[in-house]
């Protein structure tokens, strides 16, 4: 998954979020109750976030070759970037592992930003490079999250620390920095 891998990537970036993940955010959510997951794979985020009291109001995938796991409805075939606030009104806040390539990403973070305030989770080396210093500043909260184990079952995590980055366009400034406590 990371840029130092020699396996070749999934389509679409397809890694399903494993639970360890998401353990580190879930402080920060600071009473959000429902939130729209629009990268939602087969739903395994949700599935976490649901153990710890939040729902999904709207989850949506581009890729329809995938299956829903845990009878959480997925929508198919709506990409993410033509959602408006109207389909979010549901939803306090959007939470998704989004694709790290970059061409996918950013436009992904400069649109959900403008929706809801967002969390996303991708690498955390993402926060030294030139290419965020136009987001960065609409970036309030970085949540370290470490190394992932992405392959369930592997034994081997990710060669890239992962963090969660909580972006709203309403914000200017610079982020506050969440290491790991654990």
């Amino acid at each position: 998954m990371g840029k130092r891998s020699s396996f070749p990537r999934r389509p679409m970036d397809d890694y399903e979020t494993p639970e360890a993940a998401v353990i580190p955010l879930l402080p920060f959510l600071n009473g959000s109750k429902t939130y729209a997951e629009p990268c939602a794979g087969r739903g395994k985020l949700i599935g976490h976030l649901a153990k710890h009291g939040m729902r999904c109001v709207l989850a949506c995938e581009t890729r329809t070759d995938l299956k829903a796991m845990n009878g959480y409805k997925v929508l198919y075939s709506i990409d993410a970037l033509s959602l408006t606030r109207t389909d979010l009104a549901k939803a306090d806040i959007i939470c998704t592992n989004p694709p790290w390539t970059r061409e996918l990403l950013h436009p992904l973070i400069w649109h959900f930003m403008k929706l809801k305030p967002t969390w996303l989770l991708f690498d955390a080396d993402w926060a030294h490079t030139q290419q965020a210093r136009p987001l960065i500043v609409h970036c309030e909260k970085i949540v370290s999250v470490g190394r992932v184990q992405w392959m369930e079952g592997s034994g081997a995590t990710g060669l890239d620390n992962a963090a969660w980055f909580l972006f709203d366009a309403r914000s200017i400034g610079l982020p506050v920095f969440h290491p790991r406590m654990a």
